[in-house]
């Protein structure tokens, strides 16, 4: 007698026709039919962050309907199911167990963040590399303090909260990866303009740009509600108020516990973090008055904006040499160029 086929782990996206797996799953859509005949089925299709299946039906004879009744979108599964390319329904799931994922499935390797688009950068190490920018560049001990104390206090959420809900750096990680390619640009400019304009008294103060650019959207950590693998929503307060009064707030409440903390210091920082959006439109509630912020300003909008150009023109798919209408910008843009 030949010996049961085993299944093997794998993800979603890489199966192929005739592969039997065990994988980790999100629900991505379910609905309820009946046949012509009275018979009832359940239909799904599930997904991970690159690829999504549809399911042969769940019959009402099949030892799952009765718990598919109970599955709601959004949740995660491990299915046992053999891959299947049906000549007129596409790819499948001909599925023969399944249950919800379990705290034991983290020893296979399953992590929401395999069902959401996340950086390319490790998060580890951007975390790291912004704490040793601020260490190292941020000269005043107390304003160097608060940053630290920030980023320590919210490590966890910053290192998987997205830039923004829909618009730059919409994926897990993409925070970081926004804040530290700001804090970059933020020193060298910072070194450009004050070596350019030496006669500035006091001299244009780098270590508040710096600090500036740390946390000029630390208020994300309250704006947003951003569970892996799960879409991003704003959250009560976020809707209020939002980012930079969330983010005034945090920044003032830290810097009680850091005693030494020059106050005409802070308040400048704090004006950094609330007017450097510098439009009313944008949801800024001054202008820029000190040069400092127009440094963070130029250097987070270009971040931002360039996020944005490079996510449209890499992933369009509209015929012609010109992008769909982007949303955001009000206008395609141009791909199909030779130089």
């Amino acid at each position: 007698m030949s010996k049961a086929k085993k299944p093997v782990l794998a993800k979603l996206s890489e199966l192929q026709s005739g592969n039997y797996v065990d994988c980790f799953v999100q629900l991505a859509e379910k609905s309820r039919g009946t046949t012509r005949d009275g018979k009832p089925f359940v239909t799904c299709k599930f997904r991970d962050a690159r690829r999504t299946v549809g399911a042969v039906p769940i019959w009402e004879d099949s030892p799952l309907f009765e718990d598919a009744q109970q599955w709601q979108t959004g949740q995660f599964f491990k299915v046992r199911a053999t891959f299947t390319e049906h000549e007129k329904y596409g790819p499948q799931l001909d599925i023969e167990q399944m249950r919800p994922v379990e705290d034991r499935d983290r020893a296979d390797g399953f992590s929401e963040l395999d069902f959401t688009e996340r950086s390319r950068y490790d998060p580890e190490e951007m975390f790291a590399e912004l704490e040793a920018l601020v260490t190292g560049e941020v000269a005043d001990g107390p304003l160097r303090a608060l940053v630290l104390n920030l980023l320590t206090a919210n490590a966890a959420t910053l290192k998987t909260l997205p830039g923004s809900a829909r618009h730059y750096y919409p994926f897990a990680g993409g925070w970081l990866e926004h804040t530290l390619s700001v804090t970059r640009s933020c020193v060298w400019l910072s070194d450009r303009y004050a070596a350019k304009y030496p006669e500035l008294s006091p001299p244009l103060n780098r270590g508040l740009v710096i600090a500036a650019a740390v946390l000029h959207d630390i208020g994300r950590v309250r704006e947003l509600d951003a569970p892996p693998g799960q879409p991003t929503k704003d959250t009560v307060p976020g809707e209020l108020f939002g980012r930079l009064f969330l983010g005034y707030d945090m920044i003032r409440i830290a810097a009680a516990g850091v005693p030494d903390l020059n106050p005409e210091l802070l308040e400048l920082l704090l004006h950094c973090v609330v007017a450097h959006l510098k439009a009313p439109e944008w949801g800024s509630t001054r202008q820029p008055c000190i040069p400092e912020v127009l440094i963070l300003h130029h250097a987070a909008d270009l971040d931002a904006r360039m996020e944005m150009y490079v996510r449209c023109l890499t992933r369009d798919t509209a015929e012609g040499p010109f992008t769909d209408r982007d949303p955001i910008f009000g206008r395609p843009l141009l791909k199909g160029r030779k130089v």
